[in-house]
């Protein structure tokens, strides 16, 4: 029986099983930080701010924008959790005491 051909889809993931089983999970961590590093060495931030722009368009078109309150919401819990209920509080009071800049024209 001639052998089957493989699609390009099962070729990549029988040569990503290979390198997992090779180096281990923690290998795609760190050739993950190593391609970022050098992918923000040569980027300015207007790039990140479009790419990042471009990722929450796309999420609201899929998800709608009620999503992103629904994570926010979660996120805020987690971080009640995590800090405790006076946590905002603290912030807030902080943030009304940081210095603040003088009003563009004003002498």
């Amino acid at each position: 029986m001639p052998e089957k051909e493989m699609t390009v889809r099962e070729a990549g993931r029988k040569g990503g099983q290979t390198v997992r089983e090779k180096y281990g999970v923690e290998f795609y961590s760190r050739i993950g930080k190593k391609g970022g590093k050098a992918v923000a060495e040569r980027k300015s931030p207007e790039f990140y701010a479009q790419i990042g722009k471009k990722g929450g368009e796309a999420v609201r078109e899929k998800r709608g924008p009620a999503f992103f309150a629904e994570i926010g919401k979660k996120g805020g819990e987690a971080v009640k959790r995590k800090h405790g209920p006076d946590y905002y509080s603290n912030i807030g009071k902080k943030g009304g005491e940081a210095a603040r800049r003088p009003k563009e024209g004003a002498a």
